[in-house]
């Protein structure tokens, strides 16, 4: 941390130390730029690493095996007595595991000679950022500056998050004890994952959508089966249902759906999206183009319509994924440096949902391709019949691949099974590289592993079947 009482002059100011923040200080440092970046918080790594996608998945994962344990350890011959939660062991390691993170980004930035400043960002100028600090106060200039503040959940209508029992992801992640009943508004990824961390705990849990499909948005196929895996985990699912009115009884929550039904519990994990973090920033004095969300207006450069100021990431629209960012974060140091257009295959950013089941899709899905006319085809392949999957006891889900119809172009992957994760990044990488399901089919993969489920529905997809 430098001294905060000076003014200080750098070739790039980012504004927020998020996974695209982050990306872009380092990659402008690595190429010769004098670097500065500013968070609010005092450790870095921003909302996916220090209340997001890290310590989620810390206690995805400490959940995980906790079920396991009790439920699963014996159909493997491993018989154990008693199963009990330490809920502050768990929730001390996922802390662990953000801290040492975090400081490992902080290594990063000494190492990479980028200037770090705790406090609130506000534009002052197109060149300048006032810093306001807890402990210190300074002024920033900039040639050019970085807009990368990520994005903030969004609240029910008059019913703001109090921490107690209306509750935002952040307050989700650090509960002291496990609820009796959690009800979860929005079925997206942020709710299936923190309801299934609660669920394996101990919670009743409720799962409240306003649509009739869980994770919108995704292949209708993988979503029906999906919920219908979690279902037998134990959540419990009203599709078609929007809040109507909260009410607050005997220490309790009262959720009133638009059926006339009420679900009545003890805490609630509002999950219907997040926006834009953009109003304290002085974008708007400024003149900087922002849409109805808050969201920055750019070019593909990254570019507001400000000289000096661009936007990557949340901010910008799209898909709010910390990937996406990084990859926003590394193609605008790059142009900013040696010229010419940001490069980012929109195309190529896979989605990931860490439940149990995985989830990960890239590409398109099947109603989308009918809706735009777009000829295909199209394969699935079961887990059930795949040796590594049979072997792990891990036989839920398929791997479903969209094809083009001469197979020359991969279109849509959607994937529900365990190492779904991991295994779209194999899709993620032969659709940058512009390869065909051919080349997918005839890539020898390792026996017997998950990823042989992608390579034979490749196979099937392009006529060439084996264990079909």
């Amino acid at each position: 941390m430098l001294p905060q009482d000076s003014m200080e002059t750098f070739d790039l100011a980012v504004i927020g130390a998020g996974p695209g923040g982050c990306a872009a200080a380092i990659r402008a440092a690595q190429l010769g730029r004098r670097v500065a970046c500013v968070d609010r918080e005092a450790s870095l790594g921003g909302t996916c690493l220090r209340i997001g996608c890290i310590p989620s998945k810390a206690l995805l994962e400490s959940s995980r095996h906790f079920a396991f344990a009790r439920h699963s350890l014996g159909k493997h011959g491993v018989v154990v007595g008693s199963v009990d939660l330490d809920l502050d062991a768990m929730m001390k390691r996922k802390n662990q595991v953000v801290s040492r993170l975090s400081q490992g980004v902080e290594l990063l930035f000494r190492k990479n000679k980028i200037a770090s400043f705790n406090g609130a960002a506000r534009l002052t100028s197109p060149r300048s950022i006032a810093v306001n600090g807890t402990k210190a106060h300074c002024q920033l200039n900039a040639e050019n500056i970085l807009i990368a503040t990520g994005s903030l959940p969004v609240a029910l209508p008059g019913v703001p998050f109090d921490g107690e029992r209306i509750l935002s992801s952040t307050d989700a992640l650090a509960l002291s004890s496990v609820p009796e009943h959690l009800a979860v508004v929005g079925a997206g990824y942020i709710g299936l994952e923190l309801g299934s961390v609660w669920s394996r705990l101990g919670a009743q849990v409720t799962v409240m959508e306003s649509r009739n499909q869980i994770l919108p948005g995704m292949d209708g196929d993988l979503s029906n089966e999906a919920q219908k895996l979690l279902a037998r985990q134990g959540l419990q699912f009203q599709l078609g249902a929007q809040v109507r009115k909260i009410a607050f009884l005997d220490g309790r929550v009262s959720v009133h759906l638009n059926a006339g039904q009420s679900i009545i519990a003890d805490k609630v994990l509002v999950a219907v999206g997040r926006v834009p973090n953009t109003a304290a920033l002085g974008l708007a004095e400024l003149g900087v183009a922002l849409d109805e969300q808050g969201a920055v207006q750019v070019d593909e450069a990254f570019a507001t319509n400000v000289l000096g100021i661009f936007a990557i990431g949340d901010v910008v629209g799209g898909p709010m994924l910390a990937h996406k960012a990084e990859e926003e974060g590394i193609a605008f140091a790059e142009s900013l440096v040696r010229g010419g257009k940001a490069n980012v295959h929109y195309g190529a950013i896979p989605s990931a949902v860490f439940t149990e089941p995985e989830i990960a899709a890239i590409g398109r899905t099947e109603r989308q391709l009918i809706e735009t006319g777009v000829s295909f085809r199209k394969a699935a392949f079961p887990y059930r019949a795949n040796g590594r999957a049979r072997a792990a006891n891990q036989t839920n889900g398929f791997v479903k691949l969209l094809i083009a119809e001469d197979a020359e172009k991969i279109l849509g992957a959607h994937i529900l099974g365990d190492r779904a994760g991991e295994m779209i990044n194999e899709v993620a990488l032969a659709i940058n590289m512009e390869k065909s399901a051919f080349d997918l089919a005839r890539s020898c993969h390792a026996h017997p592993t998950f990823g042989e489920t992608l390579r034979e529905a490749a196979r099937q997809a392009c006529g060439l079947g084996i264990h079909n």
